[in-house]
């Protein structure tokens, strides 16, 4: 059967990302890549959508608007869309279940800035025992406090437990356990005992890693299962004067809870670089407290991050459009209707 669109197809919007995948696509000789903008005229934006193979996607649900989510909505009108690429680990913007019965693959760039995101985490570890924040504000007043207002504690010979020891996690376990020489406790129930402890921790339930833990990090993906997983209940469930850092996705942790459970001292400091809204309100009450750092989505952008990234999506997309199996499919259940659309485009059957 002759192939009835044989010119490879990728668009992208513009998110304002450098280096980005768009850059490196552009240098390969098969493939037409399309520039989107989200303010651009509908008409053209559907026109290259409608008639392209792959779609570039941003990994951040706050930075895109709805109507250009990866979703059935969208898919119904994208006949030829063979696979969505998210630009990093997460893919909050993509429904995996609609793609995969659509016969779309989902690919992500997991990995790609895990050694950013597990040394942002572990630097808010270390400046909440020591409350490097505090004393840099008091030093900067007019008004210094005395320096024994400051004493912190120690991290090493401290537990640290790890919520997801993917990536990012198991690289925050290696450096706490042995460069802090920290007890590692890790929480994930796709991974065995085995598993979690070549990856450097202690497999344990997540009742366990926060009755145990006086530093508790997470690192898991959002979805139905951890959504508010971390809310009131969990965090009196913390030791007292125990410390929490988010780096992984806003709406896993209850930012409200948390800021009850930091104003009432039980939980003694929090560090947080992901939010329900990003950025959040000036008026948000995590804000407002001394004893939270918080960042907004930088702990994975680091030029090294961004450059893994932009290489690791153009290598994934090109290699799918040569009909190869890509190395980080989040839906291999959709693989056999996508070979059956791909030999129907390209007229060839993937390997």
């Amino acid at each position: 059967m002759p192939a009835r669109n044989a010119r490879k197809t990728v668009f992208w919007f513009d998110d304002g990302k450098r280096p980005n995948v768009a850059d490196e696509l552009e240098k390969e000789k098969d493939i037409t890549l399309h520039r989107l903008a989200y303010n651009g005229p509908k008409a053209d934006i559907w026109g290259a959508m409608s008639a392209s193979h792959v779609y570039c996607i941003t990994s951040t649900r706050q930075e895109q608007p709805e109507e250009f989510r990866a979703n059935a909505a969208l898919l119904a009108r994208c006949p030829d869309l063979l696979v969505v690429s998210a630009s990093g680990a997460g893919y909050d913007t993509v429904d995996v279940v609609a793609c995969t019965a659509a016969g779309v693959l989902v690919v992500n760039q997991s990995g790609g800035n895990a050694d950013a995101v597990a040394e942002h985490a572990v630097a808010m570890m270390l400046s909440l025992t020591k409350n490097i924040p505090q004393t840099d504000r008091s030093l900067r007043s007019a008004q210094r406090a005395s320096r024994e207002k400051f004493k912190g504690w120690n991290a090493t010979g401290r537990t640290v437990g790890v919520i997801g020891i993917g990536n990012t996690g198991r690289r925050v376990a290696r450096i706490c356990g042995l460069g802090l020489q920290t007890k590692v406790l890790a929480c994930d129930p796709y991974l065995t005992a085995e598993e979690i402890q070549a990856r450097g921790a202690a497999k344990v339930d997540l009742s366990t890693l926060l009755a145990e833990s006086r530093f508790v990090s997470v690192h898991c993906p959002y979805n139905d299962e951890t959504r508010n997983m971390i809310g009131a209940r969990e965090l009196a469930a913390m030791q007292p004067g125990s410390y929490l850092v988010t780096t992984a996705r806003g709406g896993i942790v209850d930012e409200y809870a948390l800021a009850a459970a930091l104003k009432s001292g039980h939980i003694a400091g929090a560090g947080v670089d992901v939010w329900n809204e990003e950025p959040p309100p000036l008026s948000h009450p995590l804000l407002a407290l001394d004893n939270v750092i918080a960042t907004y989505h930088t702990a994975g952008i680091t030029q090294d991050s961004r450059e893994n990234m932009r290489n690791w999506n153009a290598q994934q997309v090109a290699a799918i459009l040569r009909g190869e199996r890509p190395p980080r499919l989040v839906n291999p259940d959709a693989w056999g209707k996508f070979a059956q659309r791909f030999e129907r485009i390209f007229g060839s059957r993937p390997r």
